[in-house]
């Protein structure tokens, strides 16, 4: 039986801690994730779990300590933001590569420098080739539940790779809304007790970060497959999650995409201002659609593509910048997914409210205008483009 509540973002992650119940939880403090671990020590203080919480000194000493106890056996939790995750950067690709499946919420916001504590994706897209899985919430709903779901994800025996639940500082975290809770029990019944094949305190095994030449390449291989098999099992416990709650998730979602002539392609919180500039344009008569990626990584480039190619001119939104001038993260995977296409869209990439620049539903029609113009034209003229600059 659902519970209905009002609760921001890193209330409702935290309360999805709770009701999972792990065995660690190491944090320190960064805005805006700090909430998260904050509302969390409340609930051990409190006696609602039996989980250890240690409080860092750092959060390359929180992630540190999450790799430990994952490695001998509890089920591991922490969460971070910005230059928070730029300091577990080291520990991140150790956390990927011993396979422990640690659970990580990424509260999205700007990397400094310069200074500055609000959203863009520029923190876990630094990450993207690190090994973590990466799935990103458009709302307070899927931060919830994707960090349920991600939990059994990573766990699967076929998968063993941390798991970062991505989702937008303050425009999230801290913005109340309406969300549907599961039961506690619902919870516990769906993740299960962890149960890792090797940990230090059941078998005898060996986690280390040392493997020369005669083994760093064929764990890099293991790694890519764990990767490649989390697609189905994201898959697999999203199916057995709408079972239990209604609530459908998949790689993707596709917003009146079908008959689309023009679409934008975006990840994160601005996936709900693009959907209400779409129901408008559609009043209006112009086929104009949505595809709204949930899972950066693994990343579907096969059904990115199959749902794509009908489409005539697609403009990719990065809430970050690669400064190459050449496209930055989303845009470049969804040009590489659309290559082998006989018959490809035109694309153009777009770059957006970085440092929490505020994003418009003005902002978003303008692209689908622009978008019409290429079809109109048919060509593309400049590919890399900012949006809401202020000097434009």
């Amino acid at each position: 039986m659902a519970k209905k509540d009002k609760l921001s973002g890193n209330e409702a992650v935290a309360i999805a801690m709770r009701q999972i119940n792990p065995g660690v939880v190491a944090a320190f403090p960064i805005t805006p994730s700090t909430e998260v671990p904050q509302y969390f020590a409340s609930f051990v203080n409190d006696g609602l779990v039996d989980t250890e919480f240690v409080p860092v000194e750092s959060e390359h000493s929180a992630m540190s300590a999450s790799i430990a106890a994952s490695a001998a056996g509890a089920r591991a939790m922490t969460a971070t933001s910005s230059n928070g995750l730029a300091l577990m950067y080291e520990m991140l690709y150790i956390a990927a590569s011993s396979r422990t499946p640690v659970i990580m919420s990424c509260v999205n916001r700007t990397v400094s420098g310069p200074l500055n504590i609000h959203n863009d994706h520029s923190d876990s897209m630094g990450a993207r080739d690190s090994g973590w899985i990466q799935v990103y919430g458009e709302n307070n709903q899927e931060a919830y539940d994707n960090f349920i779901i991600g939990t059994k994800v990573a766990e699967d025996p076929d998968v063993m790779l941390p798991f970062m639940n991505c989702y937008d500082g303050f425009i999230t975290s801290h913005s109340v809304e309406n969300i549907e809770l599961m039961e506690d029990q619902e919870v516990k019944d769906f993740v299960g007790e962890f149960n890792p094949e090797y940990a230090l305190l059941k078998s005898p095994s060996a986690y280390g970060p040392l493997a020369l030449q005669g083994y760093h390449y064929e764990t890099k291989r293991q790694q890519a497959e764990g990767m490649k098999n989390a697609k189905e099992a994201i898959l697999k416990y999203s199916a057995e999650f709408e079972k239990l709650t209604g609530r459908k998730y998949g790689l993707y979602e596709e917003y009146k995409l079908d008959d689309a002539e023009i679409a934008i392609v975006i990840i994160g919180s601005t996936a709900g201002t693009a959907k209400y500039t779409v129901d408008q344009l559609r009043e209006k008569g112009i086929k104009a659609g949505l595809l709204k990626i949930r899972v950066f990584r693994p990343f579907p480039k096969e059904e990115i593509a199959e749902v794509l190619k009908h489409v005539k001119a697609v403009a990719v939104l990065d809430k970050t910048c690669s400064l190459n001038d050449a496209g930055a993260p989303l845009f470049l995977e969804v040009r590489s997914a659309l290559y082998d296409l006989e018959t490809r869209p035109m694309l153009i990439n777009y770059i957006y409210g970085l440092g929490g620049r505020d994003v418009k539903t003005s902002d978003i029609e303008s692209v689908y205008n622009d978008l019409a113009e290429i079809v109109k034209a048919g060509k593309t003229d400049n590919v890399y483009r900012y949006l809401g600059l202020a000097e434009e």
